[in-house]
């Protein structure tokens, strides 16, 4: 690399580190060093963009003026397209470094700490770990063998020598606990029971507990004698479902066809606009439920969010609605929306809550979500860690 280049990616790093000071993203002296010193364009060559007129993904060189900029920004990076759609949608994407950076705030890491991180990706956040902690205290595991080899020669090609292993993240690096710290960068329905045997006595996990499609939260769990428990943090924020290598398409029964109508002053579209009402919906709601949008034939316009589950069941929302009362139209064995309106009637009988009054206890026999209490009146079973 020419003088020149590395001044240009080292100025735009210190300008990102700057920026996510001010912002509050990063208030340790030790990260935002960390963030100014890793060149992340080297270990994300190649990013994609998609353009919003017309929807085509443009593939953009990072080590490029525009791509330094971009890669040196608070922005998640596309950096895998999948076609096996039809279509061209993002199969991978590097996390953005601000929530990256707030969630090692969050996991409360510090000098002398050894770090297991769940998900490798392009080596970035493992990267910004040996940086502060040293090589020999940062592990990585990723299911994506071919994914680890190029993360481990990257890192390598940067003067970075973390324990990089290719396995199924769910069982965690048992040969190399116990650690201070795990880090989880992909999703799970509930806590592997695994990890928290490879915690220290005085450990801290942090992981995105996304039960069902979209229904979920980071959350941060201190390591106790007999379990692990904590609460959710107060930023929602989400990453992909943890991958095994061996996951099977879910079969799904033909799409029931006796419906019936009714009305509802439920949010249509819990998923977005209302999140903690839709983690509790999946909570009662059965496994593999798919959200989506039915479109207006002519005008391609959103008219009605719905559910479908694999059994056949389905439900259609209507979007809009005099008064905020909307039309329902169910069919199937289980009535899908009914979870949803019960999930909102506690909500609002709880005074609304948001992410911080709900917990988590996980034990090696059962696991449950709380609301301000871990053994208060009001909780809901996770499904077993054997579901993983």
């Amino acid at each position: 690399m020419t003088a020149r280049g590395a001044a240009d990616w080292r100025s735009r790093a210190r300008r990102l580190a700057l920026l996510l000071s001010e912002r509050g993203d990063v208030t340790d002296d030790a990260w935002r060093s960390a963030v100014g010193a890793v060149p992340r364009h080297r270990l994300v060559p190649e990013a994609y963009r998609q353009e919003a007129g017309t929807g085509a993904w443009q593939r953009i060189d990072t080590a490029s003026d525009g791509g330094l900029d971009l890669v040196y920004s608070p922005t998640t990076l596309v950096t895998a397209l999948d076609d096996s759609s039809g279509h061209l949608l993002a199969s991978s994407s590097s996390t953005k470094p601000d929530l990256m950076l707030r969630m090692l705030h969050v996991l409360d890491v510090h000098e002398g700490h050894r770090v297991l991180e769940i998900g490798t990706g392009t080596g970035y956040n493992a990267a910004l770990l040996a940086h502060r902690l040293g090589d020999d205290a940062v592990y990585s595991v990723d299911v994506d063998g071919e994914l680890v080899d190029v993360a481990r020669h990257r890192l390598s090609e940067i003067g970075f020598e973390p324990t990089l292993v290719a396995a199924d993240g769910v069982e965690g690096l048992p040969e190399h606990a116990p650690f201070d710290r795990i880090i989880s960068t992909c999703s799970v329905p509930s806590v592997p029971w695994s990890w928290a045997e490879q915690l220290t006595s005085d450990g801290k996990m942090l992981l995105d507990l996304k039960v069902g499609n979209a229904g979920g939260n980071l959350v941060a769990l201190d390591r106790r004698p007999d379990r692990v428990e904590g609460r959710f943090t107060a930023r929602w924020a989400t990453f992909m479902t943890m991958w095994h290598g061996r996951d099977a398409p879910v079969p799904r029964a033909p799409r029931a066809t006796c419906s019936t109508e009714r009305s509802t002053t439920a949010p249509p579209r819990p998923w977005e606009s209302h999140r903690v009402v839709w983690f509790l919906a999946q909570l009662a709601l059965p496994r593999h439920v798919g959200i989506g949008l039915r479109l207006d034939p002519d005008t391609l316009r959103p008219v009605a969010a719905t559910l479908d589950s694999p059994d056949g069941s389905w439900a259609s929302v209507d979007l809009d609605g005099a008064g905020g009362i909307r039309r329902v139209v169910e069919a199937g064995p289980i009535r899908l929306w009914a979870s949803v309106e019960d999930a909102h009637d506690r909500w609002v009988g709880f005074g609304e809550p948001d992410w911080p009054r709900f917990g988590v206890t996980a034990q090696p026999d059962r696991q449950w979500v709380w609301l301000d209490v871990p053994a208060g009146p009001n909780t809901w079973p996770l499904p077993p860690p054997s579901d993983l």
